[in-house]
């Protein structure tokens, strides 16, 4: 450890892990520490059962109508691969698909007013057949729908008149969208969190709603991947991928101190009296406790059930998307649900996961509305945490920090943090183009 490296990274959750095996594919000498005797960081997944109840400070004995403990590897903060999405992309850039198996999620639902989830509609055919929206309606969207499916930013012919300056609020005036399709295109098409994107251009929310087509077009039940065992295969896939080109972990390595020079730039980290020097650290939020801010609160609680969630066709794997004004709050509730066939429960049981963003003192109540969605529960372990973010960028002290991972259940904000670190640390952007012919036909196999 006593020696000079490129790169020190801190922490092995899945952004930190993703980082680490970039830049040492990139050829520079990376050092990865944690703390922890396991991979994952927050984002680890935790195997038997009984670690799950410790972890959350139960010191009793899980159930035994629960099943066999070892059947059980629960993501302590689990999200979806989008298949067209930013993290796919990077898997298969790196080559990093070869580590990992993935399973279609069954189903893409959108909860409306009144306790009613309805299924996603994103083709023409959905559309007309969807029980969300009404008769004329249905038309007005299929109108909004083909012309989203048929906008190229570079072609003004398809523009039909609204070329791709024109604000949010303006097209779905044109298209004459009432505000509960507004909700569901926003919310659980273009995966907006909340609703200021109505004030800006529409081209991000078109590129997002085109993005949703072509992930459902690959696998057809739903945009979303989800890995077999869980996501704890993820970091490990890349720090596999470090190791492989001489990237250099070490786990249960306590940091006891970040040495800066005179300028105020970092020099390396310290650890059990020894100084591996770095011009350059990258971690999580929880090592740099004076370099974050507090952003907000989060509240996620994971439940373990035994059936289904109702109103979803009897989905082994499921995503549900509670748009805020449906709520009436400002920020989305987002569930998850994966189960046995994903090779992370036991025989029969699932785990539904809720979460938002906190607006109250009693963040717990707010998930209410999810907890009466998903349906009784034989466990429920609630986390209520703090969103960190970095003080400053990294360029004037050399250490970059990540944020902490959001309420959403897919990754797509979590790649935008990652995409971001990779620009700041190496001085430009991540090319994910660069792919063999192969990489590009065939993208992450799912079952």
């Amino acid at each position: 450890m006593d020696e000079e490296y490129d790169v020190i990274v801190l922490g092995t959750g899945l952004k930190e892990c993703v980082l680490s095996g970039l830049l040492s594919q990139e050829g520079k000498k990376v050092l990865h520490m944690d703390r922890n005797d396991y991979y994952g960081g927050a984002s680890a997944s935790v195997t038997p059962l009984k670690k799950l109840f410790e972890h959350f400070g139960e010191k009793r004995e899980p159930a035994a109508s629960l099943g066999r403990g070892k059947d059980w590897n629960v993501d302590l903060i689990p999200k979806f691969l989008m298949a067209g999405g930013k993290l796919v992309k990077i898997l298969i850039h790196t080559d990093v698909t070869r580590y990992l198996d993935f399973k279609s999620v069954e189903g893409s639902y959108v909860y409306k007013r009144g306790g009613k989830v309805f299924k996603v509609p994103v083709t023409k055919t959905e559309a007309m057949t969807s029980s969300l929206m009404g008769i004329f309606e249905k038309r007005r969207f299929v109108n909004f729908l083909t012309w989203v499916h048929g906008f190229d930013e570079k072609d003004p012919q398809t523009w039909k008149g609204l070329p791709p300056t024109t604000i949010m609020a303006d097209v779905f005036k044109h298209f004459s969208l009432d505000e509960n399709t507004q909700d569901f295109t926003g919310h659980a098409l273009a995966l907006y969190r909340d609703d200021d994107y109505i004030k800006h251009p529409a081209m991000e929310t078109i590129r997002r709603v085109q993005l949703y087509s072509e992930s459902l077009a690959r696998y057809g039940n739903s945009p979303y991947l989800y890995p077999l065992y869980g996501l704890g295969e993820l970091p490990q896939g890349f720090a596999r991928l470090s190791a492989i080109y001489g990237g250099t972990y070490m786990l249960n390595k306590k940091v006891d101190e970040i040495i800066y020079g005179d300028d105020g730039r970092v020099t390396g980290v310290k650890s059990d009296g020894e100084v591996a020097k770095s011009k350059i650290v990258i971690g999580d939020p929880s090592y740099f406790p004076s370099k974050v801010k507090k952003v907000g609160k989060l509240v996620r609680a994971i439940c373990l059930m035994d059936h289904p969630i109702p109103q979803t066709n009897n989905a082994l794997s499921c995503q549900i998307i509670l748009p805020g004004n449906q709520c009436d709050r400002k920020n989305d509730i987002y569930i998850g649900c994966v189960s046995y066939a994903h090779q992370i429960a036991a025989e029969g049981k699932f785990i539904a996961i809720c979460s938002t963003t906190a607006e109250t003192a009693n963040p717990e109540k707010e998930l209410e509305v999810a907890f009466q969605t998903i349906g009784p529960v034989l466990e429920r372990f609630v986390v209520v945490e703090d969103l960190l973010e970095p003080v400053q960028d990294g360029s004037k002290d050399g250490v970059f920090i990540s944020t902490s991972y959001d309420a959403t259940s897919h990754f797509e904000s979590t790649c935008d943090d990652i995409m971001d670190l990779y620009h700041r640390v190496t001085g430009k952007p991540l090319d994910l183009t660069k792919m063999t012919p192969k990489d590009a036909e065939g993208g992450a196999e799912a079952q």
